[in-house]
């Protein structure tokens, strides 16, 4: 099944307004079927594999004359992995600069090699967007509640990339295998010149084995036996290659909130059970309580992401051991939730942070009331 996707059409509404359009994403997670699907409601059109040597050739000899026989006729554009052509910034500047009345659409799955890339050329020129793996929001396009209900623990064990979901049991699995192995951190070992690729995978194991759990870069150091610089700009390099993301604690008060924590948590949970080869079903998992707790704030990441909503996110724990899952700060207001995959009764905000905090906003999210939590602002 396709499911639209909910950043096509903010993506759409901003086309031809002289900006261009930087699409972000990890492999597989359907930036090139977005980008065609796009593409299609024009006339002169044109998709450009950058992966390709003739276009990258092309695109970085600079030559006008060249470039203006392939893209005349051309309204709208799209450079797909664009962060393979070389000062990919200053090629789409002077794209821009010269085709003023063409649409760019430029693709990349490492933005680490983009983003730094276009950032300044493009200054007030582009608009950025990221696309994840499907979201819980899109999938229930194609479901009444209950079915998609039904269908958490499978999400849970296999995630939501679009090869993946809605597949059998077996291929999910092989498929979710496959991604992990052969293009997960393909970027970071080709951009990068990464030669401790099972550093990498040694690192990403010791991540997944720890999701909803407060994470110390000299712990992993001391557990991969490797200096603990290293392992930030390693963990740095997989985030910026959307394959983890961070949470950094909440603390206004540092005699009371510990200020310095972080917690790591994977985009996807298919490629997290992948790593650590571990496709039981939530019922049987030690660390159910975390899987629920890294699906439910992915979830909420990529509704405000698809949404347009931009908000402050942390965790808190103080040093009395009170804790809150998540915390979403806009407008000076806070929303505090608790994620449970079995909710408990009478659970409420810590007490010294109520009072603290008078307006803060408790909410608990389990497998019952989910829907809510990723549909609502």
């Amino acid at each position: 099944m396709e499911y639209k996707r909910e950043i096509q059409a903010h993506i759409e509404s901003q086309l031809f307004k002289n900006k261009v359009i930087i699409l972000y994403g990890a492999r597989r997670v359907g930036k090139t079927f977005l980008s065609k699907q796009i593409l299609a409601k024009y006339d002169g059109s044109l998709y450009v594999n950058c992966e390709l040597l003739q276009y990258r050739q092309l695109l970085e000899s600079e030559n006008i004359t060249l470039i203006h026989d392939f893209l005349k006729n051309k309204n709208i554009v799209v450079f797909d992995e664009a962060q393979h052509i070389r000062n990919i910034g200053m090629v789409l500047k002077m794209l821009n600069d010269t085709f003023p009345d063409l649409q760019i659409i430029a693709t990349g799955s490492s933005s680490f090699s983009l983003a730094e890339s276009v950032s300044e050329p493009l200054t007030g020129r582009s608009r950025v967007y990221l696309l994840m793996p499907l979201s819980f929001s899109e999938v229930s396009q194609g479901y009444d509640l209950p079915t998609l209900y039904a269908k958490l623990p499978n999400i849970l064990r296999y995630g939501l990339y679009p090869d993946v979901f809605d597949s059998a049991d077996t291929d999910a699995q092989e498929e979710i295998i496959n991604i992990t192995s052969n293009y997960l951190y393909k970027d970071i070992l080709q951009f990068e010149r990464i030669k401790k690729a099972d550093l990498i995978l040694n690192l990403l194991r010791a991540l997944a084995f720890q999701i909803g759990q407060e994470v110390s870069y000299n712990e992993l150091a001391r557990l991969l036996s490797e200096n603990v610089h290293t392992i930030t700009r390693y963990i740095e390099l997989l985030e910026k290659n959307f394959v983890i993301f961070r949470l950094k604690s909440f603390s206004r008060n540092p005699r009371v909130e510990i200020a310095k924590g972080q917690k790591i948590y994977f985009y996807d949970l298919g490629i997290c059970n992948a790593l650590i080869n571990n496709f039981n079903p939530p019922e049987m998992r030690a660390d159910k309580g975390g899987l629920w707790e890294n699906f439910c704030i992915v979830e909420r990441l990529k509704f405000n992401a698809n949404n347009r909503i931009f908000v402050n996110t942390y965790f808190m724990r103080t040093y009395s051991q009170q804790e809150i899952d998540y915390i979403e700060e806009k407008g000076g207001q806070l929303a505090c939730f608790e994620f449970k995959y079995q909710s408990k009764k009478n659970l409420q905000l810590p007490k010294q942070f109520s009072e603290r905090y008078p307006n803060s906003s408790f909410t608990v999210v389990d497998t019952q009331n989910i829907h809510t939590f990723l549909t609502r602002n």
